[in-house]
């Protein structure tokens, strides 16, 4: 389950990456932000490594996003 799970993410963070606007912009957010709170379930629940590999890049890349409003 956790293997779909962040396939659906990485799908997700694609289409953001190629989806025009003005959807772009809200897919990259939600995305992002389901990145980072998968980050801090499996940080919480699983490993406190997954809070610097899946939630820090997360929260990092939603903040560029923000900033390139």
């Amino acid at each position: 389950m956790w293997h779909s799970y962040n396939g659906f993410l990485a799908a997700g963070l694609t289409w953001g990456l190629i989806a025009d606007d003005p959807v772009v912009f809200q897919a990259k957010i939600f995305f992002l932000v389901c990145a980072g709170v998968a980050g801090l379930y499996g940080a919480a629940t699983a490993s406190r490594r997954i809070l610097f590999v899946q939630t820090v890049p997360a929260l990092i890349g939603l903040a560029l996003v923000l900033l390139t409003r």
